[in-house]
């Protein structure tokens, strides 16, 4: 992330001398004051100059679009981008006719891009920025299904007392498993096998006596 670091005997005099370099408004710039400085004894002895720090405000909007809109446009897909921008994440949300293609099996297309995403819009940005893309609410489904899920596999484990092996799952699928089952009674969670065919076993857990 470039930037301008400037000094003056005010701060505000400081930013306007970075801002006109920059060529920006204050509008458009993100600021950083250094040091506010100090006018001295007297305003006269021993006064220390501010300094700021300013660089142009990241199009966080421009970016996401300027990265995927090329991509759809050469699977074809045609639909709405919707992208929220917060303090430390960005949500880009997608609805579209035919999704299939933007999702993959079991999700692993939206989460390739996801991560595209995320290196895409960090590489621009001066601090981490959490991404998350979803398409067709995709990940809120999906989610539903794996938590319905995990309880219904933990009760047969309760009921035979036999572990249960998961397929195969993403590392944001398999939170969820142990996340819904974390406190569910006479069951415990845990991962086994390597990425990208990490799995999750649901295991029956006695509880222990009573002394």
């Amino acid at each position: 992330m470039e930037y301008v670091e400037k000094v003056g005997k005010t701060v505000e005099a400081a930013i306007e001398e970075a801002l006109q370099e920059l060529n920006i408004e204050e509008k458009d710039a993100e600021i950083q004051i250094i040091d506010e400085g100090s006018k001295g004894l007297f305003g006269l002895i021993g006064g220390r100059n501010a300094v700021v720090r300013v660089w142009r405000k990241i199009d966080y909007n421009k970016i996401v679009r300027d990265f995927l809109e090329p991509v759809f446009n050469a699977l074809g897909i045609e639909g709405d981008l919707d992208v929220t921008v917060g303090e430390d994440s960005i949500n880009v949300k997608v609805n579209a006719e035919d999704t299939g293609i933007l999702i993959g099996r079991r999700g692993e297309t939206l989460d390739a891009l996801q991560y595209l995403l995320g290196l895409v819009v960090n590489k621009s940005s001066g601090k981490f920025i959490r991404v998350i893309f979803d398409v067709g609410n995709y990940r809120e489904k999906r989610e539903e299904t794996l938590e319905k899920l995990a309880r219904k596999l933990a009760s047969r484990v309760v009921k035979s007392k036999k572990s249960i092996t998961l397929e195969p799952m993403n590392p944001y699928e398999r939170r969820i498993i142990h996340s819904t089952l974390q406190n569910y009674r006479n069951v415990e969670t845990y991962s086994i096998g390597d990425e990208p065919n990490r799995k999750v076993v649901i295991r029956y857990k006695r509880e222990p006596k009573q002394v």
